[in-house]
């Protein structure tokens, strides 16, 4: 069924950021064909194939996927991309991604709702995360520092808060979480927003001690970076 991905393309980012594109995109498709769990929706390959990204990028798009319980990967003969049986959890994060309101007053309740629940995310983040899980952490605040615009900085933004939300255990709160990101994710950042380079220097600051306060498992340090976070936001 690789015509599920026909059409996929994915502006011009970091590839983490694009990464995290490419799996709205896929998610959008497949709660918008109304697919059941279990049914095919192609493979790897004709992923990569429709979309014009990197194997990596596409495996790290199937990996998010894959931990949002959107898709199942089944190695083998007959094996592909497969629908996920959809639990409450599940469900919960398509009915926030599946609203339709006044883009400004969704946009409004989003970033509301994703404040209150940043401080629950990171602390879990903290208590869970594994050295492993350190580097990919610190590369993607590298994509914010990176970023040649205001676009694109915003767009890392959202794909680092996605990345340490994959590691928080609270599976209900993750679902929430990253369905206010969805709403923000699916926005294009406005142009008069104030990419002022002390303002912009200021929101890397905040990211990167965040960051290095979860890779230390420093929870008084993670909760101090939040209270920031949310104040200059």
């Amino acid at each position: 069924m690789t015509e599920l991905f026909a059409g996929l393309k994915v502006a011009s980012a970091t590839p983490r950021t694009r990464a995290a594109q490419l799996a709205a995109a896929v998610e959008n498709r497949v709660r918008t064909a109304g697919l059941g769990a279990g049914s095919p929706v192609g493979t790897i390959e004709a992923l990569q194939r429709e979309s014009g990204l990197a194997r990596a990028t596409v495996n790290e798009a199937v990996r998010l996927l894959a931990d949002r319980d959107v898709l199942v990967v089944r190695p083998g003969r007959g094996g592909g991309l497969f629908v996920a049986d959809q639990g409450p959890v599940v469900r919960m994060r398509r009915t926030l991604l599946g609203i339709r309101e006044d883009a400004q007053e969704t946009v409004a309740d989003a970033v509301e709702l994703r404040d209150h629940l940043e401080e629950l995310i990171d602390v879990g983040a903290a208590r869970c995360r594994r050295e492993s899980d350190i580097p990919g952490l610190r590369s993607a605040v590298a994509a914010m520092a990176e970023a040649t615009d205001w676009d694109g900085f915003v767009r890392a933004n959202w794909a680092l808060h996605e990345h340490i939300a994959a590691l928080c255990p609270n599976a209900m709160a993750r679902a929430v979480y990253l369905g206010t990101l969805g709403h923000l994710g699916s926005t294009t950042p406005r142009s008069d927003s104030p990419d002022t380079g002390a303002y912009r220097a200021e929101r890397l600051r905040i990211h990167a001690d965040l960051v290095e306060a979860i890779a230390a498992g420093d929870e008084a340090a993670v909760r101090a970076a939040v209270a920031r976070h949310n104040s200059t936001d």
